[in-house]
């Protein structure tokens, strides 16, 4: 028996190669799926089953490109509807996956169809599940992303308690939990930052499987949960529907314009300009409008969060990161790639056309200023549990992705200096970009962000609301 546990980073997403005797199954495919195909070359082996837990909402699975590749059926569990052809499991059937089983258990609450299968080693013995989103190591699947006109978020979290307590506390404490993500996704709200944990462990550091009553567990886990990123009901939507193949969509996108090519279209209402080079090259020098949002991040989540799914997309990336911007752009749905700028920024420079910067200032700078501008305002770009968690006296709190919203910055003219701050930098300077499409340039991106001010934290005046998880 052989386990591959697959991370990206970007959308703390885990699929799972699962190998036996010259079979293999796949769980929660990715929507690139050379890596599944190499594995199998590799090895030798012959993918028999995909596997999906659900109707995933914040990344677009592999499935339909995968099993066109491998004729490999798609299996859910029950209450699946789909627009293409998939196998419906039952509650309790299992797949032979050449001396190992795999138990499709059907655990609803984050979705109706939700499962998780389980794995029965060649001994017969219980040894690991796949939770999908039903279960994350100390986290339970928010109940407020199906799409049901007939349950309620509280409805759907009594009916995952359910499942939690019938089909999965029931499993040995031995039983090795494989979940669908890791911590930083917004499918959750305390996800750990373990990649694998068991049953026995949950039990005592999971805030959500403490022993409570069905109805205190309804309030715990519907309590804190932050809005759903806006593209979550697009990404589901198109899971249900079925896509065009990655090939297809890598072909248009690959396409090389020349700077006449470039300049023709961006000023076009239906494109929009993508930069994905490095944040820090980014500020030293950019195509005006362009919009930052750095590869070395959490590049698809952002992107999707806050790029219109219906424009089509200009791409100005390092040399080379091309095919991989595209790539990642179609794991959250963002299909409309309309080609890239041939030569990247560097061609446009030496082509004498405009640009535009952003000015870094570090925190000591900051520190100065704000003793004696009163003009200053701190933008805190964070998510509100952050800013709860600590922020300075002097920042107003506007969430990142709100600053794609019409009028969000309405009130601020060219005598207010603006600073922009994040986490770490990287939030910040997307920020920025996004103010100057807005015609806001009297700013100054915060190097570092909250984590350098708290380097320096004598030298500010900290505010702390402490956040409450329950």
């Amino acid at each position: 028996m052989y386990i591959k546990q697959l991370f990206t980073s970007c959308i703390s997403e885990y699929a799972y190669y699962i190998e036996s005797n010259g079979e293999a199954a796949i769980i929660d495919p990715l929507r690139d799926i050379a890596e599944y195909l190499q594995l199998a070359k590799e090895r030798n082996t012959t993918i028999k089953y995909i596997f999906e837990t659900h109707f995933h909402a914040d990344f677009v699975s592999g499935h339909l490109d995968l099993a066109k590749e491998t004729g490999a059926p798609i299996v859910y569990g029950p209450d699946t509807k789909a627009k293409f052809k998939v196998y419906i499991g039952e509650d309790g059937e299992e797949f032979k996956i050449g001396n190992i089983t795999l138990k499709l258990l059907h655990t609803p609450g984050h979705t109706m169809e939700s499962s998780c299968f389980l794995l029965i080693d060649e001994n017969g013995k219980e040894h690991a599940i796949f939770t999908g989103d039903t279960l994350f190591l100390g986290d339970v699947g928010r109940p407020d992303l199906a799409q049901n006109d007939l349950l309620s978020m509280q409805d759907l979290a009594g009916i995952l308690f359910d499942s939690i307590q019938t089909k999965i506390l029931t499993l040995n404490d031995d039983t090795i939990i494989y979940p669908g993500h890791g911590a930083g996704s917004s499918c959750g709200k305390n996800l750990g930052k373990e990649h694998v944990g068991t049953i026995g462990e949950q039990k005592t550091t999971n805030y959500a499987l403490q022993n409570q009553s069905k109805e205190d567990f309804i309030k715990t886990v519907t309590t804190g949960l932050v809005e759903p990123p806006k593209y979550f009901p697009i990404n589901a939507m198109i899971n249900k529907e079925g896509y065009e193949s990655l090939n297809a969509i890598m072909e248009k996108g690959l396409t090389a314009l020349s700077i006449t090519e470039f300049k023709d279209k961006m000023y076009d209402d239906n494109f929009v300009v993508l930069d994905t080079r490095s944040p820090k090259t980014f500020v030293e020098g950019f195509i005006p409008s362009a919009i930052s949002i750095g590869l070395d991040g959490r590049f698809a989540e952002w992107a999707a969060s806050l790029l219109s799914f219906d424009k089509t997309i200009l791409l100005v990336t390092e040399a080379g990161k091309e095919e991989e911007s595209i790539v990642r752009l179609a794991r959250v749905g963002l299909e409309k790639v309309g080609g890239y700028l041939a030569g990247g920024y560097e061609a446009w420079k030496e082509a004498g056309l405009p640009i535009d910067l952003v000015i870094d200032v570090e925190v000591d700078e900051l520190a100065m200023d704000i003793s004696f501008d009163t003009n200053l305002v701190v933008l805190d770009v964070r998510k509100e549990v952050e800013f709860d968690n600590g922020h300075l006296k002097q920042a107003l709190n506007t969430p990142l992705e709100t600053l794609t919203d019409p009028g969000t910055m309405s009130d601020f003219d060219e005598h207010y200096n603006i600073y922009v701050q994040c986490g770490g930098g990287y939030r910040s300077v997307i920020a920025c970009s996004l103010l100057k499409r807005q015609g806001i340039h009297n700013i100054r991106n915060v190097n570092g962000g909250w984590d350098a001010i708290n380097t320096l934290k004598e030298k500010f005046d900290i505010i702390k609301t402490e956040a409450i998880l329950n």
